[in-house]
């Protein structure tokens, strides 16, 4: 155990059974500790950054009918919708006033949106809002509009790009595992395509993060086989470049869901064990550098907790979020809450961008 925590502590790239160990076997101030000695060890500054943008959806027609999802609506249910100029010019103001600059642009796979709508959607926002920042997509959809469009996932990435698209998010990561995918996500996109998709935008320098959703039907090992695979596209990554920025897991919101309500899949993940994971995130992801506490899901306390685990960012005040809510998260936090509880926890707020530059 001690040569184990000496690995842990030096950085180096622990293998599946030895970060299931340090997860297992140590007590959770141990590996609390070993998580805040890493977060000082890249933060050394006491500082907690956070961020101001606006989760807007473009549809929530979706072909994917994930299990875990109450947001999507099949195409041809009427309570379908497409959101409208109008619409984001009104939600861009609203941000706008409470200080933020940017869109976290996502939604469902809808069937008949294709390359086009999302380039002319860009640039057309672009256009309106010359600085304004789209953090928009990911992976599931980018695999999605390149077997629609007959495009590689590079091509289909530039053509984002170019249309106005500033980074990309580690959404629909789920568990990289597709024994997971094939039971709570069979329509979208398998593990390597997820991860392919990651390893051309970190060749564009595209800036990007990663998420896990965890909490369900995955073992441990297969929450660590995800952040394995993730640690190995960062470590593949060119020189330079940006890669994944962030890791934010998270747990399953279960309220109404299928996997809820078919098939008898509650959320089961405490306080301690999501403390945990934090920490083992924190090991496990040397070569990431910030780790999100997602407050959203777990509350404003244990994720103040995780900033003594090895978090360092407390991610978003979301102005707008519907996918999640809809199944059971319902905290809340503005920018003033944000920043007190911040400092509550002994740290100093630190308002940033997408890319992690200090505002």
């Amino acid at each position: 155990m001690n040569s184990l925590i000496a690995k842990a502590l030096s950085s180096g790239f622990l293998t599946i059974d030895e970060g299931k160990k340090l997860f297992r076997d140590l007590a959770l101030a141990d590996l609390m500790w070993i998580g805040n000695e890493l977060r000082k060890k890249y933060h050394p500054h006491g500082r907690v950054t956070w961020i101001i943008d606006r989760n807007v959806n473009i549809t929530n027609a979706c072909v994917s009918g994930c299990k875990f999802c109450n947001f999507y609506k099949p195409v041809s249910n009427e309570a379908c919708y497409i959101t409208s100029t109008e619409e984001y010019i009104q939600k861009i103001d609203e941000m706008h006033k409470l200080g933020g600059n940017q869109l976290l642009l996502q939604g469902g796979m809808h069937p008949h949106l294709g390359i086009d709508f999302y380039t002319n959607l860009f640039s057309s926002l672009k256009k309106l809002y010359p600085s304004l920042r789209l953090h928009a997509l990911g992976p599931p959809e980018i695999v999605h509009l390149a077997k629609m469009e007959k495009l590689s996932f590079r091509e289909v990435l530039e053509k984002l790009v170019a249309s106005g698209m500033d980074s990309l998010p580690g959404a629909g990561a789920e568990i990289l595992v597709d024994r997971v995918r094939r039971e709570i996500s069979p329509v979208k996109c398998t593990a390597v395509e997820w991860l392919e998709v990651m390893k051309q935008a970190h060749i564009m320098d595209l800036t990007t993060s990663a998420t896990m959703m965890f909490g369900h039907i995955e073992t441990l090992e297969e929450r660590l086989e995800h952040m394995v695979g993730i640690r190995e596209v960062q470590a593949q990554k060119p020189a330079g470049h940006k890669g994944f920025l962030s890791f934010i897991p998270w747990p399953f919101q279960d309220e109404g869901t299928v996997l809820l309500k078919k098939f008898g899949i509650s959320n089961h993940v405490t306080s301690e064990e999501y403390i945990r994971m934090i920490a083992i995130s924190r090991i496990m992801l040397p070569n990431i550098p910030n780790i999100q506490a997602s407050w959203l899901t777990v509350g404003k306390e244990t994720a103040q907790l995780c900033l003594h685990a090895g978090a360092n960012d407390f991610g978003s005040i979301m102005i707008e979020e519907n996918v999640v809510s809809s199944a059971g998260a319902h905290n809340s936090m503005d920018a003033e809450g944000m920043q007190r509880a911040i400092r509550e926890a002994g740290f100093i707020p630190q308002l940033r961008n997408q890319d992690f530059a200090w505002q």
